[in-house]
């Protein structure tokens, strides 16, 4: 293979989902996902992928994704669409529209920047 070549690799999941579930000390400066409660979301959304029957979704906790302050976050590949969910009701919508439908919800993607 030369450097023009792009190796070919099997797509193991259609979407595959990194949710942060880091959890810090109360009252930490950073803050965490996990102390803005995103291990009940987590669970709601491992529930509802399992729900609607989405064999080729992978989802998998992460540690820190970096933006603790804005948390709770994950981030779906491929694309790389970073989500900041905050309610049930966000996560239904992401398991349907963007795992389900391939649609990204547009109200809820976090635009980063490096600082």
């Amino acid at each position: 293979m030369n450097s023009e070549e792009e190796m070919e690799l099997p797509q193991l999941y259609r979407h595959h989902v990194f949710a942060c579930n880091t959890q810090r000390p109360s009252g930490h400066p950073h803050g965490s996902c996990g102390a803005s409660g995103a291990q009940t979301l987590w669970d709601r959304m491992g529930k509802a992928i399992e729900a609607q029957g989405l064999n080729d979704i992978g989802f998998t906790m992460a540690g820190c994704l970096g933006f603790c302050s804005s948390g709770p976050l994950l981030v779906v590949y491929p694309g790389g669409i970073w989500y900041r969910v905050t309610t049930p009701e966000d996560v239904d919508e992401i398991v349907k529209s963007h795992l389900k439908q391939g649609k990204r919800v547009d109200r809820l993607v976090m635009v980063l920047k490096r600082s």
